[in-house]
């Protein structure tokens, strides 16, 4: 159980913290459409929290409003102990939190290598000139930041890879490089929206394998999006369920799954 402020040791023997980032009473329109309506939930530190919900559930405006895409007209969202103000993307990703997307987000003719290097953006501090003649300062950044991206193509297993334009790869390898980008940022909170959307049996697997590589060996706290939920009652601490923009069950994954108005939602019973 993690119901509690203090940490928590899980069965696998990882510590939960705090609360790390909390939305309360969240609620986001566009123009008369509500897609989302009077949502709390919390996610703590060293967590796997994943958001669960049919179609058109408000899962993805959650993870935009999180992110810093949308700005929720009600609510607020606190990010450790501190209420946020309004952000726009870049900023709340200068506070430590990166994501992937729903559709791959990639430069298509870059290599793998340089995609990835586009998430250290924020650790290069040299100007133009210094790095457009690669001299001190920016031949030291740029040095330093190679060997951070070359530790994460290795943790990836894609070092065959790391020369080859994305565009010819397949989807699973393009997914991974794009969690390869977001933890180039070394974030605290990672957001994954659907990692494992039109993968087969074996790259959910190795997709799998990585997030819970990622939070033990990094300690990153995961939020994710996703529809299988056999993956999802596999890696999750705690799972929320949203439905019609409205949030039906926040629970372990026993507690979720055992929830009947989650049991209505996925089986598709008629709403009153």
């Amino acid at each position: 159980m993690l119901d509690g402020q203090d940490s928590t040791i899980t069965e696998d023997g990882r510590t939960i913290g705090g609360v790390m980032m909390e939305m309360k009473n969240i609620t986001l329109r566009f123009g008369g459409v509500v897609a989302i309506k009077d949502i709390s939930f919390d996610i703590r530190e060293g967590e796997i929290r994943a958001i669960i919900g049919p179609n058109g559930a408000g899962k993805s405006s959650m993870l935009n409003v999180i992110s810093g895409f949308y700005n929720p007209q009600e609510g607020e969202v606190w990010f450790h102990g501190a209420k946020r103000p309004p952000m726009k993307p870049y900023e709340v990703a200068r506070q430590g939190i990166a994501r992937t997307f729903q559709n791959i987000a990639l430069f298509e003719g870059m290599s793998v290598l340089d995609n990835i290097m586009t998430g250290r953006l924020g650790f290069m501090k040299s100007g133009m000139l210094s790095q457009a003649i690669w001299w001190g300062k920016a031949e030291r950044e740029e040095t330093e930041n190679r060997e951070a991206v070359e530790k994460i193509i290795d943790f990836l297993e894609i070092q065959n890879i790391r020369k080859t334009p994305v565009g010819r790869l397949p989807y699973g390898l393009k997914k991974r490089v794009e969690l390869g980008r977001a933890l180039a940022a070394e974030p605290k909170l990672l957001l994954l929206d659907e990692p494992m959307a039109g993968m087969n049996v074996e790259e959910k697997e190795d997709m799998s394998r990585f997030i819970l590589d990622v939070n033990d060996e990094y300690g990153t706290t995961i939020a994710l999006i996703e529809h299988d939920m056999g993956v999802v009652m596999d890696l999750s601490d705690r799972v929320v369920v949203m439905d019609y923009g409205k949030k039906i069950g926040d629970g372990t994954p026993d507690e979720v799954r055992n929830n009947q108005d989650v049991i209505d939602a996925y089986l598709g019973v008629a709403h009153d």
